[in-house]
């Protein structure tokens, strides 16, 4: 398969996917269903959106400040509104192509900033492991927060509890004699592994030696809880969703997490998440898809918003540079 077709895929299959799921989505409901989840769209309280949306910009500016505390002991230290609007214009890419925005993020930091590629690139690479433990953590307090629930919930639809477990622990096992023998392994593609896995833990490690270790370790905290705040504040939005708890949010977050991730910004998959997700505490599926359509367009809109302004300003602050 050649190069041009490769990258012609990794562009079109995640975006075609995406529009699969909308329409998928769409032919799903009845005409009354959607005219209901229109409805609760339109007429969602402005004031939760606008709240949910300045939590969003709240994050992005937290992720900018926690990104410089990366590269100050490498001896750069960028402007704070450059590397605000480097991470706007790297969500904004992100949304058009999977995964571009962070060699954008480091190419406008090279342009803008002379910071050497590969150095941003790495601090990237590093927040992208330090926000993947973050989730992981969430999980593990979704399951604990949730456990007889989601107990209760696989048994009822049949899954044998032991052997779920069974499975997971020889997962597990699995991955510890994969990594072990990996580090004995002398293959070229072991040694590759074994270098971008060193790279990985050294990166993670370099949190807790860097100066403002605190700082960083406070707007990494903080980040995951405005994310999760910019969540909560949309069941205000959804009649039938006001009285959902703390733990079945959780749920529903880390489902339109994974979705995020898995789309072009989560299009089409993050309200089928969502909605699938909150189904299981018997919240309808018109009402979970209006709180995922809502929660997904007032942060798509921020995003294409403010990155297109950003990629507008970023210039322009910079003519002289």
């Amino acid at each position: 398969m050649g190069t041009s077709l490769k990258k012609f895929l990794k562009i079109f299959v995640p975006i075609a996917f995406g529009l699969f799921l909308v329409w998928y989505s769409y032919n799903s409901t009845s005409p009354e269903e959607r005219k209901q989840i229109i409805h609760y769209i339109s007429n969602a309280n402005p004031f939760w959106v606008f709240i949910s949306v300045l939590i969003g910009i709240l994050s992005h500016i937290s992720r900018a400040i926690r990104w410089k505390y990366l590269l100050q002991p490498m001896g750069y230290n960028p402007k704070f509104i450059n590397s605000v609007l480097i991470v706007l214009i790297s969500y904004f890419a992100n949304l058009g192509i999977p995964r571009s925005g962070e060699f954008l993020r480091a190419t406008a930091l090279t342009t803008y900033e002379k910071v050497p590629f590969e150095k941003g690139f790495g601090t990237i690479v590093t927040e992208r492991v330090i926000d993947l433990l973050m989730l992981l953590l969430i999980i593990l307090i979704t399951l604990v927060l949730q456990t007889n629930f989601i107990l209760g919930f696989l048994e009822e639809k049949g899954v044998n509890i032991i052997g779920a477990a069974g499975i997971l622990l020889v997962g597990i096992v699995g991955l510890f004699v994969g990594t072990y023998i990996i580090r004995k392994s002398k293959s070229p593609f072991a040694i590759k592994l074994k270098g971008f896995l060193n790279g990985l833990q050294d990166g993670v490690l370099s949190v807790f030696k860097m100066k403002n270790k605190w700082p960083f370790i406070f707007h990494t905290l903080f980040i995951w809880a405005a994310y999760f705040g910019m969540f909560w504040v949309i069941k205000h939005t959804v009649e039938e969703t006001m009285s959902l708890s703390l733990g079945q949010l959780l749920v529903a977050f880390v489902g339109g997490a994974f979705a995020m991730s898995t789309t072009n910004g989560g299009i089409g998959l993050y309200p089928i998440a969502v909605s699938a997700a909150l189904g299981i505490y018997g919240i309808s599926s018109v009402s979970g898809d209006a709180f995922g359509w809502i929660m997904w367009i007032a942060q798509t809109l921020m995003v294409v918003a403010f990155g297109t302004i950003s990629f507008i300003v970023l210039p322009l602050l910079n003519r002289n540079r």
